[in-house]
């Protein structure tokens, strides 16, 4: 068993991350690339204090603690306005954030942490090797995916945190699970909500997709790093105490579990103690069938 080491957050020593003074930087224009991962999408409460804040493409998480609010990852950098928009519509403000947790340095994750920090003074906080990146602003050249990937606004001030550590905020407490494959810093969240006394397990699961450009292959040895990391991921993904998931990029579904939770919250479609098991073994199989490739 992994042991989990708690730090608290101290607000007072919070230093503001990214360049540039809150509100002070105008919104870029949408890159064509990018604009898939802005599809419309209303931010929704799954369950207790957890939310949706992002797209209809691209997750971002949201939870209200009593201490102030957390997000997990960022969008694209041009989708940090829309993140904003979405907390004022639940009556919040980018004011609030004293956290913003990153899954991996991707600019379609990561790319929008450096505006949100900028606007809202919050610590941004990843595992080491995820860190490093967040800091360049991409640019990772053993990433399997480098030949695909955009540049995004470097994050000046990184905190790193450690496979089963803990992080707390006001009366929430987040674990971080290595989660590595996708990229070898993915990180992966997990937390408790409650609705009355009855609380469950929320998962921000990172990608597991074994994706690459054709001619990087899983199979090479040289590879074998990226082939044992996703292996590892996958059994501890599939161990982890589940009873509602995020994934970073939606399920197919998504839209349909939240009209359905718009119009009932009883019984809550989010909630699936099997999810987890399931996202993992998707993700094992599309290594499979890579490898057999």
């Amino acid at each position: 068993m992994r042991k989990t080491v708690a730090f608290a957050i101290s607000l007072a020593g919070m230093a503001t991350m990214g360049a540039g003074k809150p509100g002070g930087a105008a919104s870029p224009p949408v890159a064509p690339d990018h604009a898939k991962w802005m599809e419309p999408q209303s931010p929704a409460r799954l369950y207790g204090s957890t939310y949706l804040v992002g797209f209809g493409d691209l997750n971002v998480a949201m939870i209200r603690t009593s201490a102030g609010l957390i997000l997990i990852d960022g969008g694209v950098p041009e989708g940090v306005p829309e993140i904003a928009a979405h907390l004022r519509q639940l009556g919040l403000s980018i004011k609030q954030v004293k956290l913003i947790l990153s899954t991996e340095p991707h600019y379609d994750h990561a790319g929008g942490i450096a505006g949100l920090a900028r606007d809202s003074g919050a610590t941004v906080i990843a595992s080491a090797a995820g860190a490093a990146v967040l800091r360049t602003g991409g640019g990772d050249p053993d990433d399997p995916q480098a030949a695909w990937l955009d540049r995004f606004p470097g994050v000046a001030k990184v905190r790193r945190v450690r496979d089963g550590e803990g992080i707390r905020l006001g009366d929430t407490a987040v674990t971080a699970h290595a989660t590595p494959g996708h990229t070898l810093g993915s990180m992966s969240w997990s937390w408790k909500s409650c609705e009355g006394k009855d609380c469950r397990t929320i998962v921000f699961g990172s990608s597991l997709n074994p994706i690459a450009p054709d001619g990087w292959r899983f199979a090479d040895p040289a590879h074998r790093p990226f082939v044992d990391a996703f292996r590892t991921s996958f059994a501890r993904v599939k161990a982890m105490r589940c009873d509602l998931l995020i994934p970073s990029h939606p399920a197919d579904d998504q839209a349909d579990r939240l009209a359905r939770l718009a119009r009932a919250r009883t019984p809550n479609p989010f909630l699936d103690p099997r999810a987890c098991r399931a996202y993992a073994q998707r993700a094992e199989d599309a290594l499979a069938k890579k490898l057999a490739e």
